[in-house]
């Protein structure tokens, strides 16, 4: 079989698969490039409203193809970091279904996603020291970020391993999902349905807002930043059309 990104379309929604079994799903150059036009392609489709990013189980991503970083120099290095870069850097929300190992540029391909969810064998390991590498991507913020300073620098520094529960309780994964890849992809499915029915602009609006507002340290500023954006949603055809259905429901409620 061909290594690949598999797109499939569940309703709004686009799932992207890093299908690379023989290596445990490793990025390779090929596989980074094809990851970034498959966001990218879900970015420019109208009908697409969120993202989820797999992998083909038993793995997650067993992190950058050995060989490849072998003979990467920095060129080499950012052309690995296409993929979970343009995940990072995806306009729609994004979910990161971890069904298995996440290792090394795998472990930053989780990170990029909004949210992770956990399967029962998922495993979030740097190994970056390991290794002899320095971390690259973008980890150690992505990791600070994501689980705060003293986590982030017992994965990284000291090879801390985090299994799903741990996962959880450190806040790298939203919760743990019992069952197979099926289960995990259907939880993530059933957590990207309230961006799959609201309006599309209001979704990458939010999403815009929210990554403005956690640059800022005053919540004075915050509540500048959402000021526009809330009023152009008052504005719009979804609001209205909700805020009738929503009365409608309240006065069938009532009589």
């Amino acid at each position: 079989m061909t290594d690949t990104i598999r797109t499939e379309h569940t309703g709004r929604v686009a799932v992207l698969t890093v299908h690379a079994p023989g290596s445990r799903n490793a990025l390779t150059l090929d596989l980074s490039a094809h990851l970034a036009d498959a966001v990218a392609a879900a970015e420019a489709d109208e009908n697409v409203h969120a993202v989820v990013v797999t992998g083909t189980p038993p793995a997650f991503c067993a992190g950058a193809d050995l060989s490849a970083l072998g003979e990467a120099r920095e060129e080499g290095l950012r052309s690995i970091y296409a993929g979970f870069l343009a995940v990072a850097n995806c306009t729609l929300p994004t979910i990161a279904a971890v069904g298995g190992a996440a290792v090394g540029a795998g472990l930053n391909l989780a990170l990029a996603a909004d949210v992770r969810l956990a399967g029962p064998h998922a495993k979030f390991i740097a190994r970056f020291m390991e290794l002899g590498l320095h971390p690259g991507g973008g980890m150690t913020w992505m990791a600070q970020q994501v689980v705060g300073p003293q986590r982030a620098a017992a994965m990284t520094l000291f090879g801390e391993v985090l299994d799903a529960d741990a996962a959880v309780r450190a806040g790298l994964a939203l919760r743990r999902v019992e069952g197979g890849h099926d289960a995990l992809l259907e939880a993530a499915l059933g957590l990207a349905k309230v961006p799959s029915e609201a309006p599309r602009e209001l979704v990458l609006a939010t999403k815009a807002s929210m990554r403005l507002t956690r640059t800022l340290s005053a919540h004075a500023d915050a509540v500048d930043a959402e000021i526009a954006p809330q009023v152009a949603s008052l504005d719009s055809p979804g609001f209205a059309e909700r805020l009738a259905a929503m009365r409608n429901k309240i006065r069938g409620t009532s009589s």
